[in-house]
């Protein structure tokens, strides 16, 4: 598959160097082409990937365009909100496009190590409510501020659009057309009744791997189109002016629901929490999955945790890749 076997070999040792790690697979031109478990892990585990979720629900998103299950990304919250929840007119202002872009405007500090607004909202017994009462502090559209909450509102939006639960709406939409089992989807549920659409999917290695390769191959299996093309290219491209670094990975910004970079070689990935990554790189005809074990953490950050990972792959297992 064109990959230097002991580029990756290393890649895999450096990984582990890291006990919280827990896989690092492979996929290059389609196929699996290295695969290793750290730790209890093994091909059957379920990694709650965090974040993750909120690439799968971008993806579901460009479903639900695609068939008029929602007409637009500039349709507003509002009328799949009411009147369930209490809706004003600031709310009423956001759409889509903003929750996929993470432009809503709430109030809202999700930094890792000093921002509340995760724990506090996942903590509370009304998750939609509880992000729709936060003072509107930007019109919406005006900044980027990261925001797991408003992606759950985009997951209820979908729910209650298709008329089905989340995951009904996945498993027939996304995941089985993948091969992916419904018994090896696993969603984080809450209190009010509706699973957690920012941060809430448990997945095996194999299974992300095949969603970094739907994307990679601009949203078809075979020929059989899965995701809009056009929704895949909107996804990954960058929304922002803005660019960061973190560690070795350079030149990132968000595009819908997707972090970017246009740093060379280009690339687009799915990030969670403490060092979750479906990271695919188009020109290398590459997909890398690494997780981690991100509860109790000893001697290192989540934050910290992601960095190696990342470095791990930008540095360790893309030059293994010839071009």
């Amino acid at each position: 598959m064109g990959l230097d076997a002991a580029l990756l070999e290393a890649a895999a040792a450096r990984a582990s160097a890291q006990p919280a790690v827990r896989s690092l697979l492979v996929a290059r031109q389609g196929q699996l082409a290295f695969e290793r478990y750290f730790g209890p892990a093994t091909a059957e585990t379920l990694f709650d990937v965090r974040s993750v979720t909120k690439s799968v629900v971008s993806l579901l998103t460009g479903i639900a365009l695609r068939d008029a299950v929602v007409p637009s990304l500039d349709v507003s919250i509002a009328p799949y909100l009411r009147p369930q929840y209490d809706v004003d007119a600031q709310d009423a202002a956001v759409t889509l496009r903003h929750l996929t872009t993470m432009t809503s405007g709430f109030l809202w500090d999700e930094t890792a190590g000093a921002g509340t607004s995760y724990n506090d909202w996942i903590l509370s017994d009304r998750h939609v409510q509880y992000v729709l009462d936060r003072p509107h502090v930007a019109p919406p559209g005006a900044s980027f501020v990261y925001n797991s909450g408003a992606v759950h509102l985009l997951g209820v939006v979908l729910e209650r659009a298709a008329g089905r639960s989340l995951p009904e709406y996945a498993s027939e939409k996304l995941f089985a057309p993948l091969g992916i089992l419904r018994a090896d989807v696993l969603w984080e549920l809450l209190s009010d009744g509706y699973v957690n659409g920012g941060s809430g999917i448990d997945l095996r290695g194999r299974d992300l791997l095949k969603l970094g390769q739907l994307l990679l191959q601009r949203g078809f299996s075979g020929s059989t189109s899965v995701v809009p093309e056009s929704w895949v290219a909107q996804a990954t491209q960058p929304a922002f002016t803005w660019r960061q670094d973190y560690g070795a990975q350079r030149s990132t910004t968000y595009g819908a629901l997707f972090w970017v970079s246009d740093a060379q070689p280009r690339a687009a990935f799915a990030w969670g929490h403490g060092g979750q990554f479906v990271y695919v790189v188009p020109s290398l005809e590459l997909v890398v999955v690494a997780t981690t074990e991100w509860r109790g953490l000893t001697g290192i950050t989540p934050n910290a945790l992601a960095t190696h990972v990342l470095d791990t792959i930008v540095q360790g297992v893309l030059p293994a890749a010839r071009p």
